[in-house]
C-alpha cells in the first residue's frame, strides 16, 4: 500500500500546429483528460503494481464527479478522500508548442489548500500503515509540515512548481529538526527555492535543511541525484517529445516504486528516467506501457 496525498485535476492541453504568436488565435489540437500531480503519481503507482490509497478533495462540480468516477474506475482506494459541494474541482490548462514543450500553463488548484493539518491528522494512522507516503507540494506549508512531523514511513514529495517548492523549504526552515525522505524538483524549482546559482549548490542546501535524498531533473541535461554520500549525474536519452505534462509525476512514482522494490539510491533514477521518457512520448499524462519497463 502506498498512500498519495494531493491534487486531482481535469487537464486541458493545447498543442499548437504552427508557431506561437502572442495575442493571436493559432490552429492546434485541444485535448481533455485526468490529471493533478498526486492523481498522476497514484495512477502510475497502480500501473506499477501497488495498491494505492489517494487522500484528496474532489469539487462539487461536474469536473469533481468525473474525476472521482475515473479514480474509482482505475482502482484507487478513496476511503480517505472527500467530496466538497462548496468547492470547485482542480483544473489545469497548458499550451504546448510544436515540439511538445510547454509555453504556459495555468493551475487552478485552490481546493487543495483545504487539505489542512486537521484533515490529515484524522487520517495519520492510515498513512503510517502504508509502505510510503507520496505527496505533492500543492499542499499548504502547514500541511507539508504536518506530514514531515508525523509520517513515520518514508515521505516523498514532488515540488510541482517554483511557487510550490518554496512551501517545502519554508516547512523545513520552520523547524531545523524536520526531515523529508525524498524531494524531487526540476532545475528552476531547485534554484528558486534555495536562492542558489547551481543545481549542485541547491541540492547541498536542501540536504542541509533535512532532505535525505534529492533528485533534480534537468530536462535534456538528465538528472542530478544527491544524498549525504552521493552526488551523481545521469544523462538523458533522446526522446521524441509529444507532451511534457506528467513526466515529472511519473519520475517520482517510479522512484518510489524502485525504492520500495529495493533498488538502491541513486541508481533507481536510471529506471525513473526510463519511465519519465515513456511518458513524454505519449499525449496523455500517464503512459499505460510503463508497467513493461524493467529495472535493468
Amino acid at each position: 500500500m502506498v498512500t498519495v496525498v494531493g491534487g486531482v485535476n481535469i487537464d486541458i492541453s493545447a498543442a499548437l500546429a504552427s508557431a506561437f504568436v502572442h495575442g493571436d488565435s493559432i490552429p492546434g489540437h485541444v485535448a481533455m483528460g485526468y490529471g493533478g500531480v498526486a492523481r498522476n503519481m497514484a495512477h502510475n503507482l497502480l500501473l506499477l503494481g501497488h495498491t494505492v490509497r489517494l487522500v484528496t478533495l474532489f469539487g462539487g462540480d461536474a469536473f469533481g464527479t468525473m474525476c472521482r468516477q475515473e479514480c474509482l474506475r482505475l482502482g484507487m482506494d478513496l476511503s480517505l478522500a472527500e467530496s466538497r459541494e462548496d468547492l470547485r474541482n482542480g483544473l489545469y490548462m497548458c499550451v504546448n508548442d510544436q515540439s511538445g514543450d510547454m509555453i504556459v500553463a495555468v493551475a487552478d488548484t485552490d481546493i487543495i489548500e483545504q487539505l489542512s493539518p486537521e484533515f490529515l491528522a484524522a487520517r495519520i494512522d492510515a498513512l503510517n500503515a502504508s509502505a510510503a507516503v507520496v505527496a505533492d507540494a500543492n499542499l499548504s506549508t502547514a500541511a507539508l509540515a504536518y506530514l514531515m512531523d508525523h509520517c513515520r514511513v518514508p515521505l516523498m514529495v514532488d515540488a510541482v512548481s517554483t511557487a510550490k517548492a518554496a512551501r517545502v523549504v519554508a516547512a523545513l526552515d520552520e523547524k531545523p529538526t524536520r526531515h523529508l525522505h525524498m524531494l524531487k524538483l526540476n532545475r528552476i524549482e531547485a534554484l528558486s527555492a534555495t536562492a542558489t546559482s547551481s543545481v549542485e549548490q541547491a541540492a547541498q542546501s536542501l540536504l542541509a535543511r533535512g532532505v535525505g535524498q534529492v533528485c533534480v531533473t534537468l530536462g535534456a541535461g538528465g538528472v542530478l541525484c544527491c544524498d549525504e554520500r552521493h552526488m551523481v549525474y545521469y544523462p538523458s536519452q533522446p526522446v521524441d517529445v509529444v507532451n511534457t505534462t506528467g513526466a515529472g509525476d511519473a519520475f517520482l512514482a517510479a522512484v518510489a516504486h524502485a525504492q520500495l522494490a529495493g533498488v538502491s539510491f541513486p541508481q533507481l533514477a536510471i529506471y525513473a528516467q526510463r519511465v519519465a521518457r515513456a511518458t513524454l512520448a505519449v499525449e496523455q499524462s500517464v503512459n499505460p506501457e510503463i508497467m513493461n519497463i524493467s529495472f535493468t
